[in-house]
């Protein structure tokens, strides 16, 4: 059933047995009286050719074109109830007889709102459809039919259009086209994490091969010895077999080790990665110690103990610093990945009430001078470590001897040092004699230094050199120990000089070479640049500077 509100006719065609040609039956809708208007519009409308009626066809009476009312667009609100047609019950009509089977009848209000049924729809002709659904609408701000849009009226489904499904199919093309490139990943060590359960775990290596590979490695500990948070790369094929692994010894040095999945075999080689030094310039004011003044800077610990101990060789901090000296450092640091690694002091100032004091490093040689050339070590330095210990029994040639209990002379200083600390050459010079004894000096070393001073070490832990070694000042030599003849650890040094024990703490040492000639030119030249970038902060170096309220005492201790 269709009904059709405000057109000017309806054609129906109706298919009765698919046998002979269609009829087509011209329905006429009562008319009515147009207001002044639209009467004035359908006088000048066009005339619509009615066709031609087959015979055995009944023709309803009409009216003029003038007077029908569907001829031109009524809106619906100006019909009255008995206007409104029921064509929910169309007539079928007859090829044989050519007669109607049953009139149209009037509807009631009612029935307009009643929905068509799916079955009486289907029995429309689909040219009939299509025909109804082309009828143009004479629609007030149209100008003419050409104007009006169309649709389509296929069967469409209810579910929502998925329009991307040729894009998800190019995406699964693309994705299986894809070459497979391997990439490094990283893996971060957890608590109870051993190679062994990384390596079945994680690179899918069996208990031979990680065998193999321990032997195949220069040094074990760094596949061995991790620390929770120590991470290390490794690179897996497409089927998750082990390509390759790296794994860093330090923050710059590493080992790259490739398989060969056929073989099983493994190739280690070393690798160091590029550092760029980056120079930086911190500023302070002494509140306070130097250590925590020389810390409010930005400086790490270890640059504070370096700054510290460099300065110490000229300047007391107990004696001479005063609440208000200023100091300047320059720093070089080794930046890799974006992380500071190695950093070394440049140049330092030092400017106090009591001193003034300018070191530089020299590249040729690694050590600190003046601006003028004068060094800042000294040809013999006073004690043997670095750091401070305390004499646990000084120089003393009548000592009562704590186990004998007998006056017998202690020709050496004794520093209260536990087991395995390091122990430095104070000055330049060679092994003399490296060896050990049971009762009395344990393990113990002769150096003869180059200004003729001897030096005699014992009750050693451990000896890290041999006999014709070449030494230099602040070389680590020795640990400190408990062998030999002693009452506990300690390190016991002597001084001789023309081959008789001095009072190591008292005895006059020789002052500190300079630099002469060509040394101290090249030196100069060097020291200018690193001189104005103390000074003045022109140079692009990232200045820090810090200073505090607090103080622990007038003397800046």
């Amino acid at each position: 059933m269709v009904t059709v509100l405000g057109t000017h006719k309806i054609i129906s065609a109706f298919d009765t047995r698919g046998e002979s040609p269609q009829t087509l039956v011209a329905v006429n809708l009562p008319s009515v009286s147009l207001p002044a208007d639209l009467q004035a519009h359908a006088d000048t409308s066009p005339q619509v050719a009615t066709p031609p009626l087959a015979s055995g066809t009944i023709q309803q009476p009409r009216e003029t074109t003038s007077s029908d009312a569907t001829q031109q667009a009524v809106p619906l609100a100006s019909l009255t109830a008995h206007e409104v047609v029921d064509v929910s019950f169309l007539a079928k009509s007859s090829s044989d007889s050519g007669s109607i089977a049953a009139p149209l009848k009037a509807a009631s209000v009612a029935t307009v709102a009643a929905a068509p049924s799916v079955k009486d729809a289907a029995k429309l002709d689909t040219q009939a459809l299509h025909l109804a659904m082309q009828l143009p609408w004479n629609a007030p701000e149209a100008e003419n039919y050409e104007d009006i849009g169309g649709t389509s009226y296929e069967d469409l489904s209810a579910d929502p259009l998925i329009l991307n499904d040729g894009d998800i199919e190019l995406e699964e093309e693309l994705a299986a086209n894809e070459v497979f490139v391997p990439s490094w990943e990283t893996y971060t060590i957890q608590p109870g994490d051993t190679f062994a359960v990384m390596a079945e775990r994680t690179l899918g290596l069996g208990y031979s091969e990680v065998m193999k590979l321990l032997g195949e490695m220069p040094e074990k500990k760094a596949l061995t010895r991790w620390r929770v948070g120590d991470t290390f790369d490794f690179k897996l094929s497409e089927t998750g077999d082990l390509l390759a692994l790296r794994v860093m010894k330090n923050a710059r040095t590493g080992y790259l080790i490739e398989r060969n999945i056929e073989e099983k075999s493994f190739e280690v080689t070393s690798f160091e990665k590029t550092a760029q030094a980056t120079e930086r310039l911190f500023a302070g004011t002494v509140n306070g110690s130097f250590a925590q003044s020389a810390s409010a800077t930005g400086l790490s610990y270890t640059e504070v103990a370096e700054l510290s101990s460099l300065l110490s060789k000229k300047l007391n901090f107990r004696r001479d610093t005063r609440r208000g000296d200023k100091f300047e450092v320059l720093v070089e640091t080794d930046m890799i990945e974006g992380k500071a690694t190695d950093s070394r002091i440049l140049a330092a100032h030092y400017e106090g009430a009591k001193m003034d004091l300018t070191v530089v490093r020299n590249s040729a040689d690694d050590r600190f001078y003046t601006p003028d050339g004068h060094s800042l070590d000294p040809a013999f330095d006073r004690h043997p470590f670095s750091g401070s210990y305390r004499i646990s029994s000084s120089f003393n040639l009548r000592r009562k001897h704590p186990i004998t209990g007998r006056i017998s002379p202690h020709r050496g200083t004794d520093f209260a040092m536990r087991s395995g600390s390091p122990v430095t050459s104070p000055a330049d010079g060679r092994v003399v004699k490296a060896a050990f004894q049971a009762n009395g000096a344990g393990n113990y070393l002769v150096i003869r230094h180059d200004n003729g001073y001897k030096t005699r070490y014992m009750h050693l832990s451990k000896r890290l050199v041999s006999e014709g070694d070449r030494v230099s000042m602040g070389q680590k030599i020795a640990l400190s120990g408990n062998t030999g003849r002693s009452t506990g650890p300690h390190l016991h040094y002597e001084v001789l000089v023309n081959n008789s024990q001095v009072d190591p703490m008292r005895v006059k040492l020789p002052e500190s070479k300079s630099l002469t000639g060509q040394a101290l030119a090249a030196f100069k030249k060097e020291s200018q640049q690193l001189l104005a970038k103390l000074e003045n902060d022109n140079d692009g170096t990232v200045v820090a500077s810090r200073s505090s309220s607090s103080s622990n005492g007038p003397d800046g201790t």
